[in-house]
């Protein structure tokens, strides 16, 4: 392998008769007047006697094919192999052409490829095309994970991708960014299972019912590691809520304008109406004697109304709705109101206010990975004052420890969701983004950070977008997103025109703590999610068992003449409970002889359905 044509100091073209090259592999140039110099294959090529040099295009121009002949290389006749290589340094002075190049030994490239040790980091993955430099790799970096190639599993091959978690104190944030088949969720599974790992506080926000760890992967064998006890499923609504009591008028606010958007006087009504420590009932109640008060539409009404009274609870009833009509009609609307109470009520028929946030609390300090279960609205609501209150938590043990006075610990702790963009939307506010756009830009400094998933990198805000520090991109086929990551990452033209076509589980890591982009494939996850099974698989499967339901059922009655279905009906409902008319159990019957579970004979008297013998 030798360098060819005209040099920069930035990027070379290296050619060989004998090794085939790969895109992302290492290759060290033995430069004489600068010393090694280490670069990466950002395109290859094979050239032959059977295709003409002319349809080279720009990726090998005349210099390089005379630089080859001027060597040796015989490109009518021969094989050659070229490769476009890009520095990872830039050099002093353009790379002197016929330099050698030769593949690194792990040693030279360890400090670039490994950033920590496996106990203290995520074991995420493999790099890629490194498995020449993995065969005299340091023993503790062997036989830590699996992969999945086209022939299955695979152990590892490769020098592995360990993510310094630590390092995310100074480059905070992770985004998660791919279509839909592209490996995005299973990456994800596969970081929170490293996260489980090594205890580290996290919530996840899971619109999809998927984050659930407690079954191991079938394709394993090793029985060694169990997350049953590292991570709790919760359902808002059922599991968890909001403590109505621990409510300011700002957490309020939040909830009600989740549930539906609050107008200016809205918000109003929540200021001037709702006390610290009311409970639900207590403010609900208020809401509803105002505007029975205002329905009245005057003191005189109201004056009557208690004057009339059937009894004395009635009567001090209406002289409350009074003092409160007197108090506040001026500055609550009728409509304000009404909307407030709609709004209420919607968020508690959802049972937002049936349960507290306590159990999290507590799984957040022991280490545990929370997983808050939900459809995409509900997580909405819940997570705005979730966020809020876990976050200036954490803020205020910070502060608390700076100006030297106690505090309640509270530990660091990072969130997760999947579909982020519907948390944090670019172009329009929702409650959960505030929150979301606080921690983005000011959770370093008090130990709170993102993990942001999403399918549409280009719907998410693009403040959060810009402080994700760290981003895997997986298969990506829109060009409005591939233009987004081209803005946001530091992938070249090559990578990105590579996007669409990465197989499933393929990623590319850009991250500012490794300072380059790493070519990477995601290792074979642990645990399996929920919805694994295939659901045409699933249709099938389920269409089997109820066949044989059905056999079991009319199996003692065979033969059966299709005179005597009236009284098979019967039999069946009496025993079984089952209900079937003339029509469908004649349908049901054609069908399990389609199937060749029975068959179906002409006799004298009609038609006679019999088991196959």
């Amino acid at each position: 392998m030798q360098i060819v044509g005209i040099t920069t100091q930035q990027e070379v073209f290296i050619g060989s008769k004998t090794r085939n090259f790969r895109i992302n592999e290492f290759l060290i140039i033995e430069d004489p007047y600068q010393n090694d110099l280490m670069g990466e294959v950002v395109e290859a090529k094979a050239f032959n006697r059977y295709i003409p040099l002319n349809i080279a295009g720009d990726f090998v121009d005349s210099s390089v094919l005379e630089s080859l002949k001027t060597l040796g290389y015989n490109i009518d006749e021969e094989t050659i192999y070229i490769a476009k290589v890009r520095l990872l340094n830039e050099a002093l002075y353009p790379v002197q052409t016929g330099a050698d190049v030769r593949l690194p030994e792990f040693h030279e490239v360890k400090d670039l490829m490994i950033k920590t040790k496996k106990e203290d980091g995520l074991v995420l993955g493999v790099i890629k095309n490194t498995d020449d430099m993995a065969i005299d790799m340091d023993e503790e970096y062997k036989n830590l994970l699996y992969t999945f190639e086209e022939k299955g599993l695979c152990p590892q091959r490769e020098i592995p991708y360990i993510l310094d978690v630590k390092s995310m104190h100074h480059y905070p944030h992770i985004g998660v960014f791919g279509g839909s088949g592209s490996g995005k969720s299973f990456g994800l599974r596969v970081v929170l299972e490293e996260l489980m790992k090594q205890n580290i506080p996290t919530i996840v926000l899971d619109p999809h019912f998927e984050m659930d760890f407690s079954e191991r992967a079938g394709y394993l064998e090793d029985n060694t590691i169990d997350f049953k006890d590292k991570f709790k499923c919760l359902q808002v609504g059922f599991h968890v809520g909001v403590k109505f009591e621990d409510l300011s008028s700002q957490d309020l606010k939040n909830l009600l304008d989740a549930a539906s958007h609050l107008t200016d006087s809205m918000n109003n009504v929540v200021d001037v109406l709702f006390k610290r420590k009311d409970s639900f009932s207590s403010f609900y109640n208020k809401l509803q004697m105002l505007t029975e008060a205002q329905e009245e539409g005057s003191i005189d009404r109201i004056d009557n109304r208690i004057n009339y009274a059937d009894h004395q609870e009635e009567k001090k009833a209406w002289e409350k709705r009074k003092e409160l009509y007197l108090s506040y009609d001026k500055t609550c609307p009728y409509n304000s109101v009404k909307g407030i109470i709609w709004r209420l009520k919607r968020l508690d028929n959802e049972g937002i206010f049936s349960k507290d946030v306590r159990e999290i609390e507590d799984g957040l300090q022991r280490g545990k990975l929370m997983v808050i279960q939900g459809n995409t609205r509900i997580l909405q609501v819940f997570s705005t004052y979730l966020l809020n209150s876990l976050y200036h938590k954490r803020r205020d043990y910070k502060d608390a420890l700076y100006k030297k006075i106690h505090s309640e610990y509270f530990p660091p702790f990072i969130v997760v969701t999947d579909e982020a963009h519907n948390f944090a939307p670019k172009g329009y506010d929702s409650p959960s983004k505030s929150i979301l756009k606080e921690i983005s830009q000011e959770g370093r400094k008090y130990g709170a950070f993102l993990i942001l998933a999403t399918q549409r990198p280009t719907l998410l805000d693009e403040t959060i977008t810009a402080q994700l520090n760290t981003k895997f991109i997986f298969r990506t086929v829109r060009a409005s997103d591939i233009q987004t990551i081209k803005e946001e990452t530091d992938l070249t033209v090559e990578e990105t025109r590579r996007l669409p076509y990465l197989r499933t589980g393929d990623v590319f890591i850009s991250s500012a703590s490794m300072g380059r982009t790493i070519f990477a494939r995601i290792r074979a996850a642990i645990s399996s999610s929920p919805h694994t099974e295939n659901p045409f698989d699933e249709l099938k499967n389920k269409g089997k068992e109820d066949d044989e339901k059905f056999l079991n059922v009319i199996k003692s009655k065979l033969p059966i003449n299709d005179t005597e279905l009236l009284d098979i009906i019967m039999e069946i409902e009496k025993e079984t409970g089952i209900t079937f008319t003339l029509d469908s159990l004649e349908d049901r019957l054609k069908q399990m002889v389609e199937k060749e579970y029975i068959k179906k004979e002409e006799t004298i008297f009609g038609y006679r359905y019999k088991i196959i013998s």
